[in-house]
C-alpha cells in the first residue's frame, strides 16, 4: 500500500534526527527508502518551508520528496494529493499527527496512522535489516545528500 506521509510530523518521532538538523529532510527520506524498498511500497513525503529556490518534487526510488514553498503548507498539498487521487485515495495510507489531515484522509476512505504509530512500523519493519557484516562500514552519502550540499554551498 503507497504512503502519503506529512514529514516534519513524522521527524521528531525518528530517534536521531531532529527538526533543527539542517538534513533532517534528508535523513529522512534515506530511512523511508529503506522502507519502501523492503515494503515495496511507494512513498509521497511532504515537507513544508521550503526555499522559493527549494521548492520542487524529487524522486528517490520508491520515494518522491515534495518540498511545498513557503507560501503554503504541507498539510496543503496532502490535502490537494487527496483530491486528485479521488476514489483512488482508499488505496493510499495517511501519515500525519494532523488532525484535520486525518479527518480528511478518512473521508476519501484512505487508511491513517498517526506519526508516532509509522515510525514505530518503520522501527518494527527495519530493525535487524542491516546484515551483521554490514554494521561496521561508512555509508555512502547519496545523491540526494551530495545534491543538498552542492545547493546549500552554492548560495549568494
Amino acid at each position: 500500500m503507497p504512503y502519503l506521509i506529512d514529514g516534519h510530523n513524522l521527524v521528531p518521532h525518528i530517534p536521531g534526527i531532529h527538526l533543527s538538523d539542517l538534513d533532517d529532510e534528508i535523513a529522512l527520506i534515506q530511512i523511508l527508502q529503506r522502507f519502501a524498498n523492503k515494503r515495496r511500497s511507494t512513498i509521497e513525503v511532504y515537507f513544508d518551508h521550503a526555499q522559493a529556490t527549494q521548492a520542487r518534487s524529487q524522486k528517490h526510488g520508491l520515494v518522491k520528496a515534495v518540498f511545498v514553498r513557503q507560501t503554503s503548507t504541507a498539510d496543503d498539498a496532502i490535502k490537494a494529493r487527496l483530491s486528485r487521487l479521488g476514489s483512488g485515495a482508499k488505496n493510499w495510507t495517511v501519515v500525519s499527527s494532523d488532525r484535520e489531515i486525518l479527518v480528511e484522509a478518512r473521508s476519501y476512505q484512505s487508511s491513517v496512522l498517526t506519526a508516532p504509530k509509522f515510525a514505530g512500523l518503520l522501527r518494527e519493519q527495519l530493525s535487524g535489516s542491516q546484515d551483521e557484516g554490514d554494521k561496521n562500514e561508512v555509508p555512502d552519502q547519496s545523491n540526494l545528500e551530495v545534491d543538498y550540499w552542492l545547493d546549500q554551498f552554492s548560495r549568494d
